[in-house]
This record gives C-alpha cells, structure tokens and sequence, in this order.
C-alpha cells in the first residue's frame, strides 16, 4: 500500500499487524490507539476494523501533546504499544533510515528523537531545495549514529 495521511485507509492494516505480534497466548484485541493531530489528513473517532476473525471498532484519540510520530495502541487488557510511525512527507531514503534505526538492537531513542536523528535542522536548504547540513550540525543530530550503533 501506498504511503499516505489517510487514517481511514492506513490504520486498520496496521492496527491488525501490531495485534498479530502480541504474545500468541494472550490476543487481546487492540480497542484504543492514540495519535498526534497534525500527522494525518483526517481524524475520526472510531474506527471500524474488519479482521480476520471478527469486526469490531477501535477508539481514536487524537492530541497535540504527544511527540510527532509516535502512535500508542491499547490491548483491551491496558497492555501499550509505542509505535514509531514516519510522517508521509519524510522522503523515501529518511524513511527508510528511521525504520532501519528504529529496528536496531542497540537502539536506545524514543520515537522523538529517531526522526530528529535522520532529519536536517530547518532552515538549511541550497538553492535546489535540498536540504544541507553542516558536519559540525550533522553530528549534534545524530549524524554519525548509524556508525556508532553499527561498532556495537
């Protein structure tokens, strides 16, 4: 599936694979997932999700409060779920980055902080529009945490 903003086409998939990776004893199902405003194009309440063993509604909560990227799922026995999810505007290349950084064994960032790794500071941009950063910047980011997380 394509990536979008859309929480209606985007949520149920993901909703149903974060379910599938609970412990295999213990399936409760995921009845309420809080996400960040401004990270999708609409923002309903209730969402209806058709499973492969049943069809039920999950609750949405929506806050401005909670740090960009980050998605929490709740099992219907109060067992979390901190998801790092990657804003759709992150080009291909950072997206994957961030997935790969998130996934590393030795990974000790909260979801904050890995876009903020693989992101440029704002305002750095040559006259292409492409982003640039400064070594010296770079390396206050997390430039080189890709080798550092690599020696372990």
């Amino acid at each position: 599936m394509a990536r979008s903003a859309d929480s209606v086409a985007q949520l149920p998939g993901l909703i149903l694979a974060l379910q599938d990776h609970g412990p295999i004893d213990d399936q409760r199902p995921i009845t309420h997932v809080m996400l960040r405003v401004d990270g999708w194009d609409s923002r309903p309440r209730r969402l209806r999700i058709d499973g492969p063993a049943d069809t039920r509604v999950v609750r949405l909560s929506w806050f401005d409060s909670l740090p960009s990227g980050l998605l929490t799922a709740i099992h219907a026995d109060g067992r979390r779920v901190d998801l790092l999810t990657v804003p759709v505007s992150t080009p291909q290349a950072g997206a994957e980055a961030s997935m790969e950084l998130a996934s590393h064994p030795h990974n000790l960032l909260h979801t904050p902080d890995l876009l903020a790794a693989l992101t440029p500071p704002p305002g750095r941009m040559d006259q292409a529009g492409t982003p640039t950063v400064s070594e010296s910047d770079w390396e206050s980011v997390g430039g080189r945490l890709q080798e550092r997380l690599a020696a372990h």
